[in-house]
């Protein structure tokens, strides 16, 4: 099945909210949605009297994602909380509380929407400075709230190089962090896969092969192809059916639950990406992409990344369903013209 949706609450959505988004995106007849962390710090507070033996998705006042107690870091919504514990309470709007995330994942299946979310873009876990942690808190408030959703993938980069560290030293960092960040994931019990994410500039970590090596190498990490990222970074490379072929039949393998990537225009100069744009604008076509994913029949999600959202995603809806009926009065021709000519020889007969 091939899902089309947009990177965030469609623009045209009179609500703001997720539940409102997903409802937006299934009215609209798509069936994905991607959820950008924008606001992902958090405060930690001591629990009010009356919260006291309750549990994290009890809380009706805001996103709790997390206690902590005894400095150990407890994710199980289903923990009593304590006198003694601190909560950590997420300011992302995604949710107006934890107990919220799971009625709202359940609406998104009846609906047939796929959910996924997007951690903030810029990370850096290759240079462990001060940031880093905070990078590694995110993913993990990411993967908790993905997976109270039911959602399916959590997309992320990792971070880019910079004048301090030799490259391999920044990698050997991303590789070890990374490591740790899916010990934690295991242990977390999350069911939500980790998406690394292709990149789009020279400077930052994240080729096709490096993204491919991560997941060769830790168990649980899955690829996520970002078309106009690849496209930059290897200089317009996508151009034919064949070209978005070779992409998608090379990371099929690692993609048991489907394929994630995301699609839009794009400006990019020298191997680096400048800035998306709308599907119609630059270099790189949809319809080369339409006519592989009719070719290869994968299930793959295609998340529209353009500044116009939904109305980028259905188009790329009505292009792959052009190509999809061309195919079938293809195929019907060729039946009718078969049937008459085996009809003409039988009446030579």
């Amino acid at each position: 099945m091939i899902r089309f949706g947009p990177a965030g609450i469609p623009l045209s959505c009179k609500g703001r909210t997720l539940k409102d988004g997903i409802e937006d995106v299934h009215n609209l007849g798509l069936t994905a949605i991607e959820i950008p962390m924008v606001r992902s710090g958090t405060v930690e507070r001591y629990p009010e009297e009356e919260e006291i033996g309750l549990c994290i998705k009890d809380l009706k006042d805001g996103l709790i994602v997390e206690l902590i107690r005894d400095d150990e870091l407890i994710c199980d919504p289903k923990v009593p909380i304590e006198d003694e514990d601190i909560l950590v309470m997420m300011s992302s709007g995604v949710a107006d509380s934890y107990g919220s995330l799971i009625p709202i994942g359940t609406m998104a299946r009846r609906l047939d929407v796929k959910v996924s979310l997007h951690t903030p873009y810029y990370m850096d876990l290759g240079n462990n400075n001060a940031l880093t942690e905070r990078c590694l808190n995110n993913i993990r408030h990411s993967g908790i709230i993905t997976n109270a959703l039911g959602g399916h993938v959590v997309v992320t980069n990792l971070g880019l190089y910079n004048d301090i560290n030799e490259p391999e030293g920044t990698d050997e960092n991303i590789i070890g962090n990374l490591e740790s960040i899916m010990d934690w994931w295991k242990g977390a019990g999350i069911k939500t896969e980790l998406g690394i994410e292709i990149t789009g500039r020279q400077e930052a970590f994240g080729s096709l092969d490096q993204v491919l090596e991560l997941c060769d190498r830790i168990d649980g990490v899955v690829p996520v192809v970002n078309f106009p990222h690849y496209h930059s970074r290897t200089r317009g490379s996508l151009i034919t059916p064949a070209d978005f072929k070779d992409v998608l039949e090379t990371v099929e393998p690692y993609c048991k639950g489907g394929i994630h990537t995301l699609f839009s225009g794009v400006e990019h100069y020298d191997g680096n990406e400048r800035r998306l744009t709308p599907i119609k604008k630059g270099d790189l076509k949809f319809e080369p992409l339409g006519e592989a994913l009719a070719d290869l029949g994968y299930d793959v999600t295609v998340i529209s990344g353009s500044p116009l959202l939904e109305h980028d995603a259905m188009y790329m809806k009505v292009i792959h369903e052009r190509v999809l009926t061309k195919r079938v009065i293809k195929a019907m021709r060729a039946k009718k013209k078969d049937e008459a000519a085996a009809l003409g020889s039988e009446e030579d007969d």
